[in-house]
């Protein structure tokens, strides 16, 4: 009997022979082509690490000598030439330049250690392939190129005067977005029930790119999906009775779009579970959570917030038979950095950042990937209506440049809050003008940074377009 014929091509060689494939490049090797291929990659991941470590010493050079900048000796030797007339004007100067730099620094820095650590964690694995270092190579070109614009700031001078004045130019602009402060009712608002037209305790809500809108219609145990501009929404799950049946669905509280196969994930909380529905078919994802808040990251993992073992948990799409990674909390009910006290609504930002509504704690917690304990970026100065505090946090989003936004759930506002930063600012809501807000759920940006605003207790949603 002839012996069976299990050979192909091997891709370097061209040789038929016993080959490996490579789940990076999807080629089959032999194996001695095999190791060579590895060889290949190895050479590359050095050659990273050494641009990785040279980009670190130029921060470290940054960090250790601020004074040498060429903007900081400009306005010394104004401020030499014009003696005590100006030295207020140059004192403020100097302290935008060494802000400016200093806050663009930190958040470059912190974006390359979160990159050296996901180079650490490879050396340590000893696992990759083409695409990891891709990754990484592309991540290393972003920032180097955000830092090279962080220094592209200038002096103008106006020589009207006796003393002549100077200001700082910067062609980086920190956008702080302001809106509208009288709110369209973009689903609901007409009244209290179950009709397509009307919604019932509505929590958590997800805009797509089409700007329809799916919202998580607590109390109507169903999910509705508002077009664009419509009278009225259409159910999309549940709507069958509150109940445990595939079909139905027990006082949902978020919803999220998995965009890749067009699905919905819905926290099914009162059932216990976070399931899927696709085409009306329904998988349960995971069970026995007594889950909230939902996440979802570039990288497809998605994370659940749970009320009741107080923590947040991430599973890879699509690998849900395991019971996830602890990603915030895990301690127990309490209000230390590691603790959290019944969390709801989560976000999660481009470095797998989770940004937590620590409800009781009336705080909202950053969780840095792979931290022992968060960070407090909003609140945390207990239960009140001052701008340093927060009272029952809800919806939590965050802005490309890293600035929290909070459902302020019983003072009826929106909150606005920077990393490091002891106060917040009323964003919308708050203070008795426009539209008025009733206790606030789930928080939405569109890809036009319009914000839409679950107003609970109105049962509808608001939206607050941008001025441009």
């Amino acid at each position: 009997m002839a012996m069976a014929n299990n050979k192909t091509q091997c891709f370097t060689c061209k040789q038929e022979k016993i080959t490996y494939p490579c789940k990076g490049c999807s080629k089959e090797f032999c194996f001695t082509d095999l190791a060579e291929h590895k060889q290949i990659l190895n050479d590359e991941l050095h050659h990273i690490t050494n641009e990785y470590n040279e980009f670190k010493q130029i921060i470290n050079k940054r960090k250790q000598n601020p004074q040498i900048h060429s903007l900081i000796k400009q306005i010394d030797e104004w401020e030499t030439n014009s003696i005590d007339i100006v030295q207020q004007k140059a004192q403020k100067c100097r302290k935008f330049v060494l802000e400016s730099s200093e806050t663009c620094i930190n958040d470059i820095e912190m974006k390359f250690n979160n990159l050296s650590e996901q180079v650490k964690q490879i050396y340590k694995e000893n696992d990759f392939n083409e695409i990891n270092l891709n990754y990484l190579g592309d991540q290393l070109r972003k920032i180097t190129q955000i830092l090279s614009n962080s220094s592209n700031i200038s002096i103008q001078q106006s020589s009207q005067s006796l003393i002549s004045e100077i200001s700082i130019i910067s062609s980086i602009k920190l956008k702080l977005n302001r809106w509208k402060q009288n709110a369209i009712t973009v689903a609901g608002g007409n009244g209290k029930g179950q009709q397509l037209n009307q919604l019932i305790h509505l929590l958590g809500i997800f805009v797509g790119k089409n700007k329809n809108i799916f919202i998580a219609d607590c109390h109507n145990h169903r999910i509705v999906e508002w077009k664009y501009n419509a009278k009225e929404g259409q159910i999309i799950a549940g709507g069958n009775g509150q109940g445990n049946r595939m079909d139905q669905l027990n006082h949902p509280t978020d919803v999220i779009v998995d965009q890749q196969n067009h699905s919905i994930i819905i926290a099914d909380r009162d059932n216990r579970r976070v399931i899927q529905w696709l085409n009306q078919n329904q998988q349960i994802l995971i069970q026995n959570i007594d889950c909230v808040g939902l996440g979802m990251d570039k990288h497809g993992f998605l994370y659940v917030s749970d009320r009741k073992r107080n923590e947040v948990r991430r599973w890879l799409m699509g690998e849900y038979n395991n019971e996830g990674i602890v990603v915030a909390g895990g301690n127990g009910q309490g209000n230390q950095l590691n603790q959290l006290n019944i969390p709801t609504f989560i976000i999660v930002d481009e470095d797998q950042s989770v940004y937590v509504s620590d409800q009781a704690n009336h705080r909202v917690m950053k969780w840095r990937k792979g931290a022992k304990q968060g960070t407090v970026v909003a609140g945390g100065n207990g239960q009140g209506a001052n701008l340093n505090q927060l009272s029952l946090p809800h919806g939590v989003i965050v802005d490309d440049l890293s600035r929290i936004y909070v459902a302020d759930w019983r003072n009826d506002r929106v909150m606005r809050w920077c990393e490091g930063k002891e106060e917040g600012e009323i964003v919308v809501g708050g203070n008795g003008g426009g539209n008025q807000l009733n206790h606030l759920g789930g928080l939405f940006f569109d890809d036009e940074e319009n914000l839409y605003v679950a107003d609970l207790e109105n049962h509808r949603i608001e939206k607050y377009e941008i001025i441009l």
